[in-house]
């Protein structure tokens, strides 16, 4: 066990340790984990952090920022960071949490996401202190034979361990054998890149656990693993996913990350920025304390929150701005001052005839919904009114005689002129 004879160094790990295990939900294995920082912070040579990101669609999300965030507190802390861009673990697809085969993705798809993600990575992390590394640097490389070798490393028990897995099988669900390979491929990212530290999400332990084993079986030191809550999503039930509509994104313009933050359930609100926004500890137990006091309406608490969320990913001052927005428009029943706007011209390029416009084509065409079966649901559900009066009949038709605002949802607006 390695131990310090300098006080300063003592601190200095105590400091350390105290960023690194905030937030976190398993520090693993935990005697090996302290070692190895002190170690570090002895020789003042920093630890390899490795978190992988799979570009299965184009945007991150505050979900996806959890890691990115425990990732900037190392790097601040002077250790190095690894992000590793799965080119191709994505066209494998990660069984944690799946009920199903993943969809295959092209190599193409793969690879515009993958330019996305790194704009929006660099939202959060320092881009001169990161190492991005795509596993088809390696993977492209190897032979059927290197392949057949790292699958010796692991045994099918082993592997049938997952719940992912074992539920699958109970309910008599396919299981295809490239799934199989997907926790080799991530183990063996950590051998090519000699990670000391890998975090992830709970639901990635086993992929986690697994690179250890693969890099001794490479004979390549055993990284440690650092395990993060999964975000709950606007939903307040499933963990946050574009598929599932439930998110916010960081590219979001700063009045939709905003109007998204005010749907968070009030119970998520702290947890929201815990592991969301860069809070200090004594900011958290002031929102802790803010949030038991049966005085205090949540709804400010959560305003701060969307103030927050907005400044992390928009230029300061936006928060506030895109507050000051939301009072106006849905506390004082005002409509907001920068409205996209489509003229009659341009309703006839849609093919929308001016005279007899039909909603459900304005609503989808406009791209305020992304389909007509998804606008018919948005009108039956009474989420859509014209000049503030509200249509629930999916047959409606108006002629645009005068300038009428369209609204859909909570947030989405279009003004439609006649010329």
């Amino acid at each position: 066990m390695e131990e310090f004879d300098s006080p300063d160094l003592l601190k200095e790990f105590k400091h350390q340790w105290d960023i690194i295990t905030r937030g976190a939900v398993d520090v693993l294995p935990e005697g090996e984990f302290e070692d190895k920082l002190k170690k570090s912070i002895k020789e003042n040579q920093p630890l390899r952090v490795k978190q992988g990101f799979d570009p299965t669609s184009p945007d991150i999300h505050l979900g996806h920022t959890v890691g990115i965030r425990k990732l900037k507190q190392f790097q601040d802390l002077g250790h190095k960071i690894v992000l590793i861009v799965g080119d191709y673990t994505a066209l494998v697809g990660d069984p944690s949490g799946q009920s199903a085969t993943r969809k295959p993705l092209t190599h193409d798809e793969v690879m515009y996401n993958a330019e996305t993600y790194q704009t929006q990575f660099f939202k959060v992390l320092d881009r001169s202190k990161t190492e991005v590394r795509f596993n088809g640097e390696w993977f492209k490389e190897m032979s059927f034979t290197d392949i057949m070798h790292l699958a010796t490393k692991f045994t099918v028990a082993r592997l049938l361990e997952r719940d992912d897995f074992t539920k699958r099988m109970r309910r008599g669900i396919p299981i295809s054998i490239h799934e199989l390979f997907y926790p080799l491929m991530q183990g063996y990212d950590s051998v090519a890149i000699k990670a000391s530290v890998e975090i992830g999400a709970t639901e990635q332990t086993f992929n986690l656990l697994a690179g250890r084993t693969i890099q001794e079986a490479y004979n390549v030191e055993p990284q440690l693993v650092l395990t993060m809550p999964i975000l709950i999503g606007l939903d307040g039930e499933m963990k946050m996913s574009k598929s599932l509509g439930n998110y916010i994104g960081i590219d979001e313009p700063a009045r939709e990350i905003f109007g998204k933050a005010m749907s968070i359930p009030d119970e998520l609100i702290y947890n929201y920025f815990e592991l969301a926004t860069d809070a200090t500890a004594e900011r958290l137990v002031k929102i802790k304390q803010a949030l038991s006091q049966p005085d205090v309406n949540p709804m400010t608490i959560k305003k701060q929150l969307g103030e927050k969320l907005v400044d992390m990913y928009h230029p300061n001052g936006a928060g506030k701005q895109a507050r000051e927005e939301f009072e106006r428009v849905f506390s004082k029943k005002q409509l907001p001052d920068d409205m996209p706007t489509k003229t009659a011209a341009q309703l006839a390029d849609l093919e929308i005839d001016p005279k007899k416009i039909y909603l459900v084509h304005l609503i989808a065409k406009s791209g305020l919904a992304k389909s007509n079966s998804e606008a018919r649901k948005l009108i039956s559900a009474g989420g859509v009114s014209l000049n503030g009066d509200k249509v629930t009949d999916v047959d409606y038709e108006f002629e645009l005689a005068e300038e009428t605002v369209l609204k859909v949802g909570k947030r989405r607006f279009l003004k439609i002129c006649p010329n």
